[in-house]
């Protein structure tokens, strides 16, 4: 070898690495964040519960008999699954989390399809990737094989957490694969919508209504012992038939294995049926233009507001009924069974004795899905400006602060529209149901949670102007962290001034009480003032 080819060979950069792999590290780059803070979340929620289960439930007097109430309460089954095995620490973590760690690793995995899938192709990014040698399938393959690794990861880390408390392995590993297998089929929902509708926005929308109709089915079943059989077409109810630390069944678990290999794919055989940017529903056809709601920038937001405050309304409105129509049998059971009454009160709901403060407690919790729309929102005029959607919007005589001011606007007049559905919703419930819950009352209780919103919103319009690839972790904070804060701090006896810390000590428990207007005007000043410091940031800096 002559030293012109050593030199050469020097300088010669590496291999590329082969294409399903290059496949693998994109998608897993796309996953990874979000899949961590799942991971996290999930298993530290688990371990939690399974430690504390003696000193709470195990060893308490008057533990036993309360957990045998719960069985036979309709609106406990509804609300939270059927109570199995809660004389076992893994039993009691599995009916007081499973739902809840279910529904988060399906809405995230479902949504994550989505985005990883439809959304990047949307954005262009996906261009040039499939010029190369890799077809469709393969990517869309690749791309939810890393998820179906990340959600198997959650499983995985949840078992280990009841492991490592001491929960019996069999019950731990089977809640953990029902957990994984759940998030599969979840991935394979959002990776078909992802294949057959024109847009991230309407494929996410589909997925998350498909996962809703399952977890209704789920309550459905567990609340009416005559359409048990729902339980077999959801993925929530499969995972409820598997009844980890009790029964340990493994047919459920086949049946959702099966049904995640076929959306799986499905989406697969999809994408290579279509072309790029196409799809089989509702693909653009020849239509007359539709300029309504185009004459100005605050039209123009209201006009990106429509579709998605329709869902959110739709999915808040439906919960809420449900608050309504358990409200009676809840406070009921409450009453009858007073250690509950007194956990519930040690977590920080010391309200929920009657009618009016089991609602007052819900609508505090109304602050968290209004702070997740408010978020989402502020996160789709981020997603609008890196996909370069608002270009020649920018390019006209608009400024980016004009720009943003009517996009807030509009997403606050959403939020308020939120909070009002949810009290309609609650007082048709509670009236249906003969419960004594005043429309005026309902509506009190429910606007009383928009200050935390309003922080969320400025916490939102902050990140957009400083860090607009974290605009929905950051926007959150208030509402999410807040709450886990609030209750964490009232579990574990902290001292006072850290409990203040969270928004949701400074809300009154609405309208069994009277409002803090103090408390309420200092955060509604501080989400202005973030939302100032939000506006300035973000016509300072350079688009995308």
């Amino acid at each position: 070898m002559t030293v012109l080819d050593r030199a050469t060979d020097a300088v010669r950069p590496p291999l590329p690495l082969r294409p399903g792999r290059a496949v693998a590290r994109l998608a897993l780059r796309l996953v990874g964040r979000g899949a961590s803070v799942v991971l996290v979340v999930a298993a530290g929620m688990s371990a939690v519960v399974v430690a504390t289960y003696d000193e709470v439930i195990g060893t308490a007097p008057g533990g036993a008999a309360a957990l045998a109430a719960l069985a036979t309460n309709p609106a406990v089954r509804t609300l939270f699954g059927e109570p199995v095995a809660l004389d076992d620490a893994g039993g009691f973590t599995v009916w007081r989390t499973g739902s809840v760690l279910a529904v988060l690793v399906a809405v995230w995995a479902a949504l994550t399809a989505t985005r990883i899938l439809r959304g990047e192709e949307d954005a262009g990014r996906w261009d040039l990737l499939l010029a190369g040698r890799v077809p469709a399938g393969a990517v869309v393959a690749g791309h939810l094989a890393v998820l179906v690794g990340a959600v198997a990861a959650v499983g995985g880390a949840v078992t280990a957490a009841l492991l490592a408390t001491g929960a019996t392995p069999a019950g731990a590993v089977l809640h953990g694969v029902s957990l994984a297998l759940v998030g599969a089929v979840a991935a394979g929902v959002g990776g078909v919508a992802a294949q057959v509708l024109p847009d991230r926005g309407g494929a996410a929308g589909a997925a998350v209504a498909v996962l809703l109709a399952g977890l209704l089915a789920r309550m459905v079943a567990d609340g009416v012992a005559t359409l048990e059989w729902l339980r077999w077409v959801s993925p929530f109810g499969l995972a409820a038939l598997v009844r980890p630390f009790d029964a340990d069944r493994a047919a459920p678990l086949l049946v959702l294995a099966v049904a995640a290999a076929a959306l799986l794919a499905v989406a697969v055989v999809a994408a290579n049926r279509r072309d790029l940017h196409g799809a089989p529903v509702g693909a653009a056809r020849p239509r007359p233009a539709r300029t309504r709601l185009l004459g100005s920038v605050p039209a123009f937001a209201v006009r990106r507001l429509r579709g998605p405050l329709s869902a959110w309304a739709l999915g808040v409105a439906a919960f809420f009924l449900l608050i309504g129509l358990v409200a009676e049998s809840m406070t009921t059971f409450l009453a009858d069974n007073p250690r509950f009454a007194d956990l519930a009160a040690a977590a920080g709901f010391a309200e929920l004795g009657s009618v009016g403060g089991y609602a007052a407690t819900l609508f505090t919790l109304l602050a968290v899905p209004v702070g997740g729309f408010v978020a989402a929102r502020i996160a789709a005029l981020a997603r609008a400006e890196s996909s370069r959607h608002l270009d020649l919007l920018l390019a006209a005589p608009v400024t980016r602060r004009r720009l943003l001011v009517a996009e807030a606007g509009v997403t606050a007049a959403g939020a308020v529209v939120l909070t009002v559905a949810a009290a309609l919703a609650t007082w048709a419930g509670t009236a249906a149901a003969g419960a004594p819950l005043g429309l005026g009352a309902a509506l009190a209780g429910a606007l009383n949670s928009l200050p935390v919103a309003a922080l969320g919103l400025g916490a939102a319009l902050l990140a957009l102007g400083r860090l607009p690839g974290h605009v929905v972790a950051i926007g959150m904070l208030p509402a999410a962290g807040g709450f886990v804060l609030d209750v964490v701090a009232d579990s574990a006896g902290a001292p006072a001034w850290v409990g203040a810390l969270s928004p949701f000590d400074h809300l009154a428990a609405v309208p069994v009480e009277a409002p803090d207007l103090v408390g309420g005007a200092v955060m509604l000043l501080a989400g202005a003032l973030l939302a100032a410091a939000g506006a300035w940031t973000y016509g300072r800096r350079d688009v995308r």
